[in-house]
């Protein structure tokens, strides 16, 4: 078993999340301390400025205007981030044998082959002296792949110690939301299933003021507009068969007028919820158990919106498994990275897209 950090800094510009597993790439060993890094509002200013001004890349290296300075932030802010973590529970540097770094994904379309994920992997090697393994993405979409998700394998094992009857979805909500359909240990299938809280996030900011809709609280005061969420659902993109995935901006043309901002919330929640069920007709078999990690389920508005649109399945926080749901994706970066130092595969055709299973990642600095 190796000692892995995995980080996450994912499309709703909270911050960074970390967290340390002990994996052999294949089973998770032990569970180890997760933390939290969360962007200054002047950080955060500057990745939204990145974000627009990424849609003009054509290529994945380049780092015009805002972008350079976005990814000294990111940068910054990831060093900070492990730094803290290891002095707070008292780590060695030595004693991790490697770092999983995501970076910070600007711009996401595969197909186009193109997808930016801003960080620098050698500075931080450098500032860190641990080993580092980025770049997850890349290969998957230069071979065709859609690039995410890329969690599924490690949604695999966690799954393997349910023990339960039936396929399970484990859905990710994040900027994007995304699922893993798990049933025994042959079928994986994966898919981005439409907005996460990138949507909703992004409308409470220039409504309120805050950066997200805490505990799902102004949303629970509002009236869901049905009509706007099914308009919504008539986008392609959700009848499309998965694997598929998203940018984070995808949707930013769907605007509500003239609603308060509870209203908005409430309906741009709802809309969340509808996009995550709308995946059902789509797998082999309607999943009897939904597992909620990311953001998403810390919303009590948002889960009881989900049971309610997933009346003959069970809906549950990943809290009540024992799993962290903060933590999750971090996890799965450090899995992922273990991974990718074994040439082990990362993606696979059923969760991706890809022709073929893919390993990648790009490794930075030896021990």
């Amino acid at each position: 078993m190796l000692t892995a950090i995995g980080m996450m800094s994912g499309t709703s510009l909270d911050g960074v999340d970390i967290a340390l597993i002990e994996t052999d790439g294949e089973r998770i060993g032990a569970f180890g301390p997760s933390g939290y890094r969360p962007y200054s509002e002047p950080e955060r200013a500057i990745l939204r400025q990145a974000l627009a001004e990424a849609v003009h890349l054509s290529q994945r290296d380049i780092r015009p205007g805002i972008l350079a300075e976005a990814e000294r932030v990111v940068t910054s802010a990831h060093a900070e981030a492990v730094m803290g973590f290891l002095a707070q529970h008292g780590i060695a540097s030595g004693a991790v044998d490697i770092l999983g770094f995501h970076g910070q994904t600007v711009l996401h379309r595969p197909a186009e082959r193109l997808t930016v994920q801003i960080g620098d992997a050698q500075a931080l090697a450098r500032t860190l002296h641990i080993p580092v393994m980025s770049d997850m993405r890349a290969a998957d979409v230069a071979s065709g792949g859609q690039g995410a998700p890329m969690v599924p394998v490690y949604h695999r094992a966690l799954a393997q110690g349910l023990h339960r009857d039936g396929p399970i979805a484990v859905v990710n909500i994040g900027g994007v939301s995304n699922i893993t359909y798990i049933d025994g240990d042959d079928a994986l299938i994966a898919c981005d299933t439409g907005p996460g809280n990138a949507l909703l996030d992004d409308f409470v900011f220039r409504a309120t003021g805050a950066s997200f809709d805490a505990d799902g609280a102004l949303a629970a005061q509002g009236r869901v507009d049905e009509a706007w969420v099914a308009k919504g659902l008539q986008n392609p993109f959700f009848g499309a068969p998965p694997p598929k995935s998203l940018d984070r901006n995808h949707f930013a043309a769907l605007v509500l007028d003239d609603v308060t901002p509870a209203d908005g919330a409430a309906t741009l929640t709802a809309f969340t919820a509808a996009a995550i069920a709308s995946i059902t007709p789509l797998l082999p078999m309607p999943p009897r158990s939904w597992i909620v990690t990311g953001g998403g389920a810390r919303n009590p508005t948002m889960l009881r919106m989900l049971r309610e649109r997933l009346p003959a399945a069970t809906v549950e926080s990943a809290d009540a498994l024992g799993w962290s749901p903060d933590a999750v994706e971090a996890q799965a970066f450090a899995f992922l990275a273990v991974r990718a130092l074994k040439g082990l595969p990362l993606s696979y055709p059923a969760t991706t897209g890809v022709p073929m299973p893919m390993a990648g990642g790009v490794l930075t600095g030896q021990r």
